[in-house]
């Protein structure tokens, strides 16, 4: 699955990972840590929505 940042768009794919915030493929959106922030702008988990 996907999911997309509300406020500035980016996309977290969980087959992929983000790799360059040690964030292994294969990683569940559920399974990231509850202070996960959006790489880009820096809101929390809870701005993110599914794009599927």
């Amino acid at each position: 699955m996907k999911f997309v940042c509300d406020a500035c768009g980016w996309e977290y794919d969980e087959a992929v990972g983000a790799p360059d915030l040690g964030i292994a493929p294969g990683t569940k959106f559920e399974d990231l840590p509850d202070d996960f922030e959006c790489p880009l702008c820096g809101v929390g988990k809870d701005m993110f929505s599914s794009a599927e």
